[in-house]
């Protein structure tokens, strides 16, 4: 007894052509053009169906075991590592690892199927929302995107820090990355300073509205009237060097290093732990030298134009004197300056006439020094002690039987009460005083006078 085959509605369709070509209803070219088969293809169907019976139509493996499935115990032995080794990475990592370290090659597809089915991997269904596309410059340095991620980098093993991460719009590519204990004004330029001497300077950084980005206030009526946007330190270092600073609306529009952060977040975190870093210095030289170059291989493209827009330092940039916290104060009447309770005496001899009441402007740089400057000229002065600020003891008071001291009444003093008590004792004491004056007169005794006449 012949078993029952179970054909689709598309085979039964190529089966009745077939039967029309052996019928001569049909010629190979012409059945050929009706399936998209080559006609030589007709020709191995038509004598299958005459041999076979209707089964030649059917693909040969159908019901048979297929060519690239995968050797048995092979899936079983990667979930087994898996479960042991990497426990909490994602199917695509986890496969590396495996091909990396232990010599054992699936497609991330077959071992994702896998540890979902094992329970080691929880399928994710994200709802995209809807954004508006925006094209992606052409050339490298064109855009540079810029942001600081506040992780547990060294999970349990060492203190939380941020990674500060330079990524190319154009390309993707981490071009820079450091980590540091804070994401203030002063870590950013000095970060910026390593990455503008070993790229140059970008045409633009595309950062958030931070404060250190952005003066976060509104303008006063001297700045509206001037037409004169307030800027921070670094936007002001990075107008001095002729980039742009763009700040953007919302996190998806800086996408390129926000979502380099979820891959860092999820990889850079176990290649630490696999190798074994647990501190800030250690852990950038690693990211540098070893896992950006792999990360850029997997996730950075090509440009559209291969010409690198990154532009030199010229001569005149002074980044000692640019990347540094500015700060305008007043030359007192002593020529003093004073900045943060620290005081700055001005040399008699300077390049430039200074009086008192004159502005200049003090560079905190980088290295820790202090410069201050004035038109346009290096001023020399040097570091004075905190001036006195306790005042003299008060002189004392003179009254009328020379100096008396300061006394402090007691608590107990008419004075120190409140006035409802001292109004209540005043009142009993009228009540006292009235009584006594309705009461019997005393008694008066006439008093006697003698008269004396002279003789």
């Amino acid at each position: 007894m012949e078993e029952p085959l179970t054909m689709t509605t598309r085979d039964l369709d190529r089966l009745k052509v077939i039967h029309q070509v052996l019928q001569h209803k049909l010629t190979w070219p012409q059945a050929a053009a009706q399936l998209a088969r080559s006609v030589r293809q007709i020709g191995r169907l038509c004598a299958r169906v005459r041999t076979e019976g209707h089964k030649g139509i059917l693909h040969r493996l159908r019901g048979r075991r297929s060519n690239h499935q995968l050797a048995p115990g092979r899936l079983a032995r990667a979930l087994a590592l898996v479960r042991r080794h990497y426990p909490d990475f994602g199917p695509t990592f986890a496969t590396e690892k495996l091909r990396e370290r232990h010599r054992l090659v699936l497609s991330p597809w077959t071992l994702r199927q896998g540890m979902i089915r094992a329970g080691l991997w929880r399928p994710r269904h994200r709802k995209a929302p809807h954004r508006a596309w925006r094209p992606r410059r052409a050339c490298i340095g064109e855009l540079v995107q810029l942001d600081g991620s506040d992780h547990a980098w060294f999970e349990a093993r060492g203190p939380r820090c941020v990674l500060l991460s330079y990524v190319d719009d154009a390309t993707s590519r981490g071009l820079y990355g450091e980590f540091v204990a804070v994401e203030d004004t002063w870590t950013l330029l000095r970060t910026t300073e390593a990455y503008l001497q070993r790229y140059g300077r970008p045409v633009a950084f595309y950062v958030d509205k931070d404060s250190i980005y952005r003066v976060n206030r509104q303008a006063t009526i001297e700045e509206q009237l001037q037409d004169t946007a307030p800027l921070t330190q670094f936007t002001r270092a990075m107008t001095e060097l002729g980039i742009t600073v763009i700040p953007a609306h919302s996190p998806q529009a800086k996408g390129r290093v926000e979502r380099s952060f979820d891959t860092h977040q999820d990889r850079l975190v176990k290649e630490l732990r696999l190798a074994k870093i647990s501190d800030r210095e250690t852990a950038t030289r690693f990211l540098r030298a070893r896992y950006l170059p792999v990360h850029n291989r997997h996730y950075a493209i090509e440009p559209a134009n291969p010409t690198d827009a990154h532009r030199p330092l010229l001569p005149t940039h002074d980044l000692d004197a640019i990347l540094s916290i500015q700060t305008i104060r007043t030359v007192d009447h002593d020529f003093t300056v004073r900045l943060q309770n620290r005081f700055f005496q001005l040399e008699p001899e300077q390049p430039v006439r200074l009086r008192p009441g004159d502005t200049i402007l003090i560079e905190q740089r980088l290295d820790g020094t202090v410069h201050l400057r004035a038109k346009g000229r290096y001023l020399a002065c040097r570091t004075i002690p905190k001036a006195s600020t306790r005042r003299p003891p008060p002189k004392p008071r003179l009254g009328w039987h020379g100096p008396r001291g300061l006394s402090r009444p007691p608590q107990t003093h008419p004075w120190r009460e409140p006035w409802s008590s001292t109004m209540r004792r005043r009142q009993s004491a009228e009540g006292r005083f009235a009584q006594v004056s309705s009461a019997a007169p005393f008694p008066q005794t006439p008093i006697q006078t003698t008269t004396t006449t002279e003789p």
